[in-house]
């Protein structure tokens, strides 16, 4: 991986994955916000993004950079962006260039990963965690997604599903309840 001007890491990713394929320690985030695009085709819009339907896809519909925001009431720990993707199918639609954001709102968004595809077909997976091993996620209430250029300098993009991981709340690792109430947590381990 090579460090951009700005400090944020930039990568390649080449191939993709044609299963999804997520660690258990991980649960998807995305119902959780309210999503938006920064424009589409009619019939093709945010909802083809959330619908678990590889046949369906978001198509934007304006000028670069393509934006997908997704937002949450709560500050929300997200450690992973999957998103399918399909050169095969969608050619010149393909991003190529994509810029991940997050921050408290549209007013202080900063770049946190930029990657750069190269004919993907199939899940390409975005780690939000940062150079330092401490950072294993990103606590946001908001996530943009930035399409900054396509394959074959295509104007529009396709873009089939995108995920949102975070970690799973346990207080205890290896418990398998789940104590909501301070007063079980604290006398639910022998000591």
């Amino acid at each position: 991986m090579a460090e951009s001007s700005e400090g944020e890491q930039e990568g390649k990713l080449t191939g993709g994955s044609p299963k999804l394929v997520v660690d258990e320690q991980l649960r998807e985030m995305g119902k959780k916000a309210a999503w938006s695009v920064s424009s589409s085709k009619p019939g093709s819009g945010v909802s083809s993004l959330r619908d678990d339907n590889l046949e369906t896809y978001w198509q934007s519909d304006g000028a670069q950079p393509h934006l997908v925001n997704i937002q949450f009431q709560r500050k929300a720990r997200l450690q992973l962006v999957a998103i399918y993707v399909d050169f095969k199918l969608d050619e010149s639609y393909t991003p190529s260039k994509m810029s991940i954001r997050a921050g408290d709102g549209f007013h202080n968004l900063k770049e946190i990963k930029v990657v750069e595809l190269d004919k993907p077909t199939g899940w390409v997976y975005i780690s939000l965690s940062g150079t330092d091993p401490r950072e294993t996620f990103v606590n946001t209430f908001m996530l943009q997604i930035a399409v900054l250029s396509n394959h074959l300098n295509g104007r529009d993009t396709h873009v089939r599903q995108i995920k949102v991981y975070g970690p799973r709340q346990n207080p205890i690792p290896l418990q398998p309840f789940q104590f909501t109430s301070t007063e079980f947590i604290t006398y639910s381990m022998l000591r």
